[in-house]
Parts: structure tokens; sequence; C-alpha cells
């Protein structure tokens, strides 16, 4: 699990709504200091980061760690949709269409980096 792209996720829902992190803890149904040690790094339980990831509207997938990808995509992605998401003028299948857009155009970045590398 990508702990950092999530906290990353979770930060930018909570500024958007105006929370502080204990509010957004009790919104989201979790601890404070579950919050406050994945911060620290440390991987929330099972049950936390279900109730997380609902709350976020995301799919648990988008926070899985692929050995194969960049650590930054998922984290650009994750950091993304929540904004996203909360955009009025975009439907739930604007937001998963430019989800893909933006992996694919992370993916393709990656890849052009590392073959001028190699």
């Amino acid at each position: 699990m990508d702990v950092k792209a999530l906290h990353a996720a979770l930060d930018a829902a909570r500024a958007k709504e105006g929370l502080s992190w204990r509010q957004l803890a009790k919104e989201v149904g979790v601890s404070a200091s579950t919050i406050s040690r994945m911060a620290n790094g440390l991987k929330p339980d099972v049950t936390a980061f279900a109730a997380m990831t609902t709350w976020l509207r995301m799919p648990a997938e988008s926070f899985y760690v692929d050995p194969m990808r960049s650590d930054e995509e998922p984290e650009l992605v994750a950091s993304l949709v929540p904004l996203l998401r909360a955009r009025r003028d975009l439907t739930e299948n604007d937001v998963a269409y430019l989800e893909e857009v933006i992996a694919a155009a992370a993916r393709r970045f990656r890849a052009e980096r590392e073959g001028q590398e190699g």
C-alpha cells in the first residue's frame, strides 16, 4: 500500500472540505491517531483503509504498490483525483476518464525518461 499517496489524497480532500485532521478522522470513521501514524509512514489496518477509500470515493487499487511503477505516479494520480471529484462540473465518468489519462501520461513520461537514461 502506498501510504504516502493515501495520506496525500486524504489531505487534499480534507483541505477542499475545510476540515481539520480530527474532523476528517471523525467523518471517515477512523481514529485521529490512525491518520497521524500514516503521516509517519505506518499503514492503517484493513478496516481503516476501506473506510478511507470509501470516503474518498476511490478504488482501493489506486493505492496498491506496483513494483514496476515509479513512486511518483501513484502519488500524482492519488493527489489529483480527490480534487477532480470535488469539482461540480465533472461527472464520475469524467473523473474516471481524467484519472486514466493522467496515469497514462505519467507512464509515458516515465518510459521516455527511462529510454533517455538507457
